[in-house]
C-alpha cells in the first residue's frame, strides 16, 4: 500500500507538465550579462573583452559568437561556438531538453522542432543559421492550452512506449495540424514518415492525431 502511494505521488499530471514547460520557457535568458570563455572558464563583462582574451590567450582558436534566437515567442541571446547545432543550443544553452539526442545524423526525427511553420531537424541546423527565424519546441506546444487535446490523445492511445521519440512525433503532428486541420490517415502517415520509433508505435500515432484533430476542430468552431 505504501509503495502504491509513493508511486502515485510521483506521477506528473498534464497540468504540472505544462507548468514545467512554461517555467522552462520563462527561465530562458533574454540577454547575456556575462561572457564565459569555454576554453578556460574565465568570465568577462563584455563580448569585446572576451574577443580580446581570445586574441591574447587563444589566438589559434575560433572565437565564440553571440546569437539571438526566437524560441517559443521569446528572444534569447546566447554565446556559443559557430559549429554548434540548434539542438545543442536548445539543450545546453537554453535548458530545453524536449528535442532529443538520438541518431544525431538527421535520420530519426527525435530532435524535430518547428521553424517558420515547417518541421526541421535541429541536429542538422547550425544555431547561427537560425537567427531571425521563429522556432517552436515541444515545450512551447505543451505550454499552449490549444494543444492539450493532442497531448491527451497521445496519452489515451498509448502512442509511446519508451517515450524517447514522442516529442519529435508530437511536434511533427502539431505542424501537420497547423497546415491541415483535418488530415486523412494517409496524410498523417506521410507527414510522420521522417520520424522513427524503435518501439513500433506507428498505428497509435494516427489514431491519436485523428482524434485530436476532431476535438481541436470543434473547439475552433
Amino acid at each position: 500500500m505504501e509503495e502504491k502511494k509513493a508511486s502515485a505521488g510521483a506521477r506528473v499530471t498534464q497540468e504540472a507538465a505544462a507548468g514545467q514547460a512554461a517555467a522552462a520557457i520563462n527561465s530562458m535568458p533574454a540577454a547575456l550579462t556575462t561572457f564565459r570563455c569555454p576554453l578556460d572558464g574565465r568570465v568577462f563583462a563584455s563580448y569585446a573583452d572576451l574577443v580580446d582574451h581570445y586574441n591574447a590567450e587563444h589566438p589559434d582558436s575560433v572565437v565564440p559568437i553571440t546569437v539571438t534566437l526566437t524560441i517559443n515567442g521569446k528572444n534569447c541571446e546566447i554565446l556559443l561556438e559557430p559549429h554548434w547545432t540548434l539542438k545543442q543550443a536548445l539543450q545546453f544553452k537554453l535548458g530545453l531538453t524536449g528535442a532529443k539526442h538520438m541518431c544525431d545524423r538527421g535520420a530519426c526525427g527525435s530532435c524535430t522542432v518547428i521553424m517558420d511553420g515547417r518541421p526541421i531537424l535541429s541536429c542538422q541546423m547550425l544555431a547561427a543559421e537560425c537567427e531571425g527565424a521563429a522556432i517552436q519546441t515541444v515545450e512551447g506546444i505543451a505550454a499552449d492550452p490549444k494543444w492539450k487535446p493532442l497531448i491527451d490523445a497521445y496519452c489515451k492511445w498509448d502512442a509511446m512506449q519508451c517515450g524517447y521519440c514522442t516529442p519529435g512525433f508530437l511536434v511533427t503532428a502539431k505542424c501537420l495540424l497547423d497546415r491541415n486541420p483535418h488530415p486523412t490517415e494517409a496524410e498523417i502517415k506521410t507527414a510522420l514518415s521522417g520520424n522513427i520509433c524503435i518501439c513500433g508505435t506507428y498505428p497509435r500515432h494516427s489514431q491519436a492525431i485523428l482524434e485530436a484533430a476532431e476535438i481541436i476542430g470543434k473547439g475552433a468552431n
